[in-house]
């Protein structure tokens, strides 16, 4: 399928921007959702950190969705020709948290289109970046990367896996039933069929099962650190989605210390890195 790059550059500079109050509702659900014994989440609580990926969700009419349950291209989003995304990385610096209770926006821009050709076919990157602000000023600069690939090609080689590492200070088992799928998707407002639709990403996409949200897996992977450290206040964290992770599958949260103030966290099943990340905390 030919990739309009030039046509689809020109959504580089779009933006749009939403604002709400930072409900309670959203934190105490995913507290429940990882079996977390907080203290109930509240009016003047600081939000975790990437927990503000519960908030200023896009709301798209039935009318607007496509066939993979996203938003039809050509909105916000260049329309690119490519039937399968997914989020394969993030960076975020965290100036300071949001507070429960507070009115905050987020302002999001397209930062980058690029084209590049693999080994499974042609990609299209796109980057946006997101800004979260409220009263006092800006508290999260995030650039997100999206990536866009071709229809998997029967008898196509899978790539080669990448071992994780063998030194952890941390490990925690993680089953990705469908259930705590569904409760993550729930909370994101995220109707993408590849997270709940088994015959659709099965017949459909030609993945094995259902797969497992990207940003669910870094979630986790920051609330490791929080356990392990729970005075920890995380400064940056990026991360790199390098091997899906299905609902069939087991996989587990690991981390270890590489110096003070900075933990590399990883995700992996059965030996293989599936998401590498890096954070800083004071």
């Amino acid at each position: 399928m030919a990739v309009d790059v030039a046509a689809l550059k020109q959504w580089i500079g779009r933006s749009e921007r939403t604002e709400e109050v930072i409900a309670p509702f959203p934190s105490n659900a995913l507290a429940a959702t990882f079996d977390r014994t907080d203290p109930p989440y509240r009016a003047g609580s600081t939000l975790p950190p990437l927990w503000h990926w519960m908030h200023f969700l896009p709301i798209h009419p039935m009318a607007e969705v496509g066939a993979d349950g996203h938003a039809a291209k050509g909105g916000f989003l260049p329309p690119v020709p490519l039937p399968r995304r997914m989020w394969a990385g993030s960076r975020l610096t965290f100036h300071r948290p949001l507070i429960i209770g507070e009115t905050a926006s987020k302002t999001s821009t397209i930062a980058k289109v690029e084209h590049k050709a693999g080994r499974s076919g042609e990609l299209v990157f796109v980057t946006v970046r997101h800004a979260m602000a409220d009263s006092m000023g800006l508290a999260i600069d995030e650039e997100h990367d999206i990536v866009y690939r071709e229809a998997v090609q029967p008898g196509a080689p899978a790539p080669a896996p990448i071992p994780a590492p063998d030194r952890k200070d941390w490990e925690r088992p993680i089953r990705p039933d469908p259930v705590l799928l569904f409760r993550y998707s729930a909370l994101t407002f995220n109707s993408h069929r590849i997270h709940y639709d088994q015959p659709y990403v099965t017949g459909v996409e030609g993945y094995p099962g259902l797969i497992v949200h990207g940003p669910l897996i870094a979630t986790l992977l920051l609330d490791g650190l929080r356990r392990a450290r729970p005075a920890a206040e995380v400064k940056h964290f990026e991360f790199r989605a390098l091997a899906p992770i299905f609902d069939v599958d087991q996989f587990s949260i690991c981390g270890s210390i590489e110096q003070e103030g900075t933990a590399r966290l990883w995700a992996a099943k059965s030996g293989t890195l599936c998401m590498d990340a890096t954070a800083t905390f004071a």
